[in-house]
This record gives C-alpha cells, sequence and structure tokens, in this order.
C-alpha cells in the first residue's frame, strides 16, 4: 500500500522540480532579451553622441602579420591636433603592440619632435609626417626608420577623447598630479590625488611646459593609459560598455569594422591579466637636440640604437 503512496507525490515533486526550471529558464530568457536591449540601446545612444565628427586619416595599406609570430598585431595609435587651418598634425604617436596568445600589451611612445625621414618629403619633425600625408605617411615613416611593422591604426581627435573619457568614467580618472599645471593645457590642476574629468585628464596628458618637456608629457601619457586600464578595471564598467563602444565607432577612426572594434575593445577593457608596458622612443642616451630652419627645433635620434631597444622590448626582431 506504501507503494501505491509514493507514486502520486513523486510525480508531483518531478512536477514541482519541472515547474521551477521552467521558471528559471524563463528568468534568463528574458534577462537575456532585456540585457539585449540595453546593450543595443546604449550603444546606439553612444554612436548618435559621436554624430558629426569626421577624420580623414586618407588611405592606408596595412603589413601582413609575422608568421613567426601570429598572435602580435601591432596598432598605430595617433592623436591629432587641428592647428585651425583644416588640416592637422599628430600631438601624440604610439604604437601598442597586443600579444593575444601571451595576454600582454607593450606600448611605445614615439617624440613628436624626432627629425624624421618622411618618404615623399624633406626630413621634419615626425609629428608632420601625418599633417603632409596622413595616416599611411605616419605608418611608412615609423615602418622605414624602425622596421615596425603596423597592422591596425587607430585616430582619435582631442576633443573627442574628452567626451570619451567622460562616457566612460563619469565619476573621473584617478591620477596623483605632481605639480601645478596650467599653462596651454585649457585648465588648472593642483598637486594631489585627483579625480580628473576629460578635459582635466587631456590637460594633464598634453601638459609641457617645465623642464622636463615633452619627455615629461610622454611619460604622463602612459601614465594615463595604465590609470584608464585601472579605472576599466571596476565592476559598473559593464554597465557603461556599450554606450562607450558605440561613442567610440563615432569618434574614433579605424581601419577596423564595427564588429572588429567591439571584439578587440571589449576584451581589453574587461581583462584583468593583461599586462600594460612602456617604453619611449628614443631611448636614454641615444639623441641630441639640433634645429634646422625649415624644421626648427629637432631631436636627432641613433636609429640603430632605437630599433634595438625597440626589438628587444618587443621581444622580437624587426626589418
Amino acid at each position: 500500500m506504501e507503494e501505491h503512496h509514493d507514486e502520486p507525490i513523486l510525480r508531483r515533486r518531478r512536477k514541482k522540480k519541472l515547474r521551477i526550471g521552467r521558471v528559471i529558464f524563463t528568468l534568463i530568457f528574458l534577462f537575456c532579451i532585456a540585457a539585449g536591449i540595453y546593450s543595443l540601446v546604449q550603444f546606439n545612444f553612444g554612436k548618435s553622441i559621436a554624430e558629426g565628427n569626421e577624420i580623414k586619416p586618407g588611405t592606408f595599406e596595412a603589413d601582413s602579420l609575422n608568421p613567426n609570430f601570429p598572435s602580435i598585431e601591432n596598432y598605430l595609435l595617433l592623436g591629432i591636433d587641428d592647428d585651425g587651418s583644416g588640416k592637422s598634425r599628430t600631438d601624440t604617436m604610439m604604437v601598442l603592440s597586443w600579444d593575444k596568445k601571451e595576454g600582454t600589451m607593450r606600448v611605445i611612445s614615439f617624440m613628436r619632435d624626432i627629425y624624421a625621414e618622411i618618404p615623399g618629403y624633406k626630413s621634419y619633425k615626425l609629428n608632420t609626417a601625418y599633417y603632409l600625408g596622413g595616416v599611411q605617411t605616419t605608418k611608412d615613416t615609423i615602418t622605414g626608420m624602425f622596421g615596425l611593422p603596423i597592422h591596425h591604426y587607430a585616430i582619435v581627435d582631442f576633443d573627442n577623447f574628452e567626451s570619451i573619457v567622460d562616457i566612460a568614467f563619469p565619476q573621473g580618472v584617478e591620477i596623483n598630479v605632481q605639480k601645478e599645471m596650467s599653462e596651454q593645457i585649457g585648465v588648472t590642476l593642483t598637486p594631489g590625488l585627483k579625480k580628473l574629468n576629460g578635459q582635466e585628464l587631456l590637460g594633464y596628458a598634453r601638459f609641457r611646459a617645465d623642464a622636463e618637456g615633452d619627455f615629461g608629457r610622454v611619460a604622463r601619457q602612459q601614465e594615463v593609459i595604465t590609470a584608464i586600464k585601472k579605472e576599466a578595471m571596476n565592476p559598473t564598467m559593464i554597465l557603461r560598455a556599450p554606450k562607450l563602444v558605440g561613442a567610440l565607432s563615432g569618434f574614433i577612426e579605424t581601419d577596423l569594422t564595427a564588429k572588429d572594434e567591439i571584439a578587440r575593445v571589449l576584451p581589453i577593457l574587461f581583462s584583468k591579466g593583461i599586462d600594460v608596458e612602456t617604453m619611449t622612443v628614443p631611448v636614454e642616451g641615444s639623441y641630441s637636440f639640433n634645429s634646422y630652419r625649415h624644421a626648427g627645433s629637432v631631436i636627432e635620434i641613433n636609429l640603430e640604437k632605437n630599433k634595438e631597444a625597440i626589438a628587444t622590448f618587443l621581444n622580437m626582431p624587426l626589418n
């Protein structure tokens, strides 16, 4: 008799478990739909913020990946500034080398005043290459001088940099300001640990009106990269990511498609294991100062010494 009583009880338990399972599945399904709608709305909103932004980089021909190092991609990162003539110079020039297999990022900052052999033109300061021939001429100049292959590029106008920072980090980016800064940066920064908004962070990265000059400015730009990477690890970043990616697709000019941008940006934002190492070209003891009538004050470098330093830093041979 007891066995007959157990069967209805077991059936009721199974039905109850099935109902609970369906409820959980339904909730997960609805959550995924809501998350998708939220992401799409935020992405489109971020994209709408960037409407009207226009950067004209010209043509770009990428180098092939090194078959011996297929996981390493080098990105030419340029920060441009319109001088009022409608043409821009690069105030910031970096190459980000991303080894996706090893999970490392290495950033090389190139000083803007390096006296460079610009293909098809006279030798000028390195930051003049973009003004003369756009992203391709800048790429050809860096590749030609240092043997450094370039696979992709990304360009941001400094006015847009402020908006990107404010979207990504509405509470600001934490920076330890070492000295008072105000000259030619549009803001006044006082010493101390600060949360800087987009305008302030840009001013901090561009300041060079002190004894360190451009060398100090490049060091601060590298500091900003590290600080942004740290802020991006905040768990709340996941809520702002769709809007940020949408804004980036409009504010940043790149050879990547929107799908490629998303596929590359999101892992960088949320990968705690990715370390960022930095170096500056020229390296210490490899340069001198000079002046030319057509180019002004420049930094002349020992090319071979800097090529060797770059190859060592990237842990790969260069052409």
